[in-house]
């Protein structure tokens, strides 16, 4: 066995070259405020569009009752995973942390899961964006494209953005987050100063026999709305991903994250009250755009094109951000080798153009191919929608179960900043995210996300099974996870070098042979 190759945990680990980590470095480049612009820019768009489905399912009743349940799940993983990116200031996010915690494969599982979510949330976006995109020039302008074409240009103009610099994401994010919650705070100005605000239109869906309008179908059904909900909130999880191009991970990650949690429930109140409010919970509930539909209800279809211009940033803001969070995720699997290592490259510009790339190029095929299986019913951003929820839902489980295996795995880590809710709200967090999980299995919609996803996770587990678990990197998520929490924060440490000497020498028997 060649020198720098041991076996550990039945995968086999490489220590890699002080050029190998050159060319593959991040630069740090955000404050805690850009940190917050990530967050909500990521996440914003969920108020623009996606949420609606919602209330098909379950009502206005069930959608609300959905959204406080996941206030309590959001603050409690929120907060465990502040804690832990506190404890691992490295990019892997939730791959790290349940690879600390559930070994090589949990990470890996986790990982993937968290690249599907990514990954697919963005291509919804991209879906989305199109459709604000081309009714905007078809009123405006008198052209439209078809759908793909502006599938291409959206995924290339953000490409270029992500990969000019990390400092420019930062900043673009934190503009477009302000622009985006100015104009939701508009929006809530004119619903309320228009006189089409009426409570009836909330409940205006005719409940089944024994049921009420506010639950028209009753309790069940909440669980399918659950998915929906977390469209005002899915993505504010990838703060994590930008420990290593934060100046203060241990410090600004966590109070980020609470500063942008508090944000998206605000606006995400005023979206659900008043957009349903405006245009009727009957009306809302199947629309692609239902913030364009409340323009509509109040200004009129030219006025609103207008409008859409501004509504159109949201979404892309949330494009910036979960684009943002692809490639940092596929990154840090590519560069601890589960994923092929040249996606880690990073370049001139510090930034992984490669990994951006390979998930823009993933995105946009899983669209054609659900767009085409849906034909004229154009049911490819509900689809996708699913597997992006069916992905974070995963990820969002094992890393609450990671969350509390570390506490009692590695007791003298460093913990700088601890969760509030501690345990309890890791389990509060996890109890609720197996809820969603179980909701999947029962809605007969969502059954085209979980075979997608299944099909994924076979094929993928078969490669790392044969070929990934053989070519691992002792990178700083992995030197975290092999030192019992003791080492991995790439700022103070380094990449590689004496700590992974450290781990090898570890590994070595007293003949100097690696230990199996």
């Amino acid at each position: 066995m060649p020198e720098n190759k041991t076996h550990i945990s039945g995968v086999t680990y490489s220590k890699a070259s002080a050029d190998y980590f050159e060319k593959r470095s991040l630069k740090r480049s955000a404050g805690i405020w850009g940190l917050w612009g990530l967050a909500v820019a990521a996440v914003i768009s969920g108020d623009f569009s996606g949420w609606n489905f919602g209330i098909g399912f379950a009502g206005f009743g069930g959608m609300l009752i959905a959204f406080a349940l996941l206030v309590f799940m959001y603050y409690g993983m929120i907060f465990s995973i502040g804690e832990m990116a506190s404890a691992m200031p490295h990019t892997g996010g939730a791959y790290s942390f349940a690879r600390a915690a559930l070994g090589p494969w949990g990470g890996f599982v986790t990982g993937l899961a968290e690249t599907i979510e990514y990954v697919a949330t963005t291509a919804v976006i991209v879906y989305f964006s199109a459709s604000y995109a081309d009714g905007i020039t078809s009123q405006l302008l008198n052209f439209s494209l078809p759908a793909w074409v502006w599938w291409v240009i959206l995924y290339a103009v953000f490409i270029l953005l992500n990969t000019a610099g990390a400092s420019i994401s930062f900043t673009f994010a934190i503009v477009v987050s302000i622009i985006s919650i100015g104009i939701l705070i508009a929006f809530a100005v004119m619903a309320l100063m228009s006189g089409l605000f009426s409570w009836d239109k909330l409940f205006n869906i005719a409940p089944e026999a024994g049921q009420t309008s506010f639950l028209p179908y009753g309790w069940v059904p909440i669980l399918f709305a659950l998915p929906y909900a977390m469209w005002f909130f899915l993505g504010i999880e990838e703060l994590p991903l930008a420990a290593e191009e934060s100046h203060n991970p241990v410090r600004d990650i966590p109070k980020a994250g609470f500063i942008a949690r508090t944000t998206l429930i605000i606006t995400g109140l005023l979206v659900l009250f008043l957009n349903t409010g405006i245009v009727g919970s009957a009306e809302i509930a199947g629309s692609a755009e239902p913030l364009l539909d409340g323009f509509r209800a109040m200004v009129g279809d030219g006025m609103a094109a207008a409008l859409a211009l501004f509504a159109l940033i949201g979404l892309l803001a949330s494009l910036q951000g979960i684009m943002f969070a692809y490639g940092r995720n596929m990154y840090s699997l590519s560069r601890a080798g589960y994923y092929p290592k040249f996606l880690s490259l990073t370049g001139k510009r510090q930034t992984p153009a490669i990994a951006l790339l390979a998930g823009a190029v993933i995105g946009f095929v899983a669209l054609v191919v659900v767009d085409a299986l849906g034909g004229a019913g154009g049911v490819a951003g509900a689809i996708v929608l699913n597997i992006a929820v069916w992905g974070a839902v995963i990820a969002y489980v094992l890393q609450m179960v990671s969350f509390i295996v570390l506490r009692r795995k590695f007791p003298n880590a460093n913990r700088p900043y601890k969760s509030p809710w501690g345990v309890p709200g890791a389990v509060i967090a996890g109890v609720l995210s197996l809820a969603i999980f179980f909701g999947f299995f029962i809605n007969e919609p969502a059954r085209p996300a979980i075979a997608a996803i299944a099909v994924v996770y076979v094929v993928m587990l078969i490669i790392f099974a044969v070929w990934g678990r053989k070519r691992l990197v002792l990178s700083p998520e992995e030197e975290y996870a092999l030192s019992g929490g003791l080492h991995g924060d790439p700022e103070k440490e380094g990449y590689g070098g004496a700590v992974a000497d450290e781990i090898m020498m570890e590994d070595l028997d007293p003949s100097g042979h690696p230990r199996d």
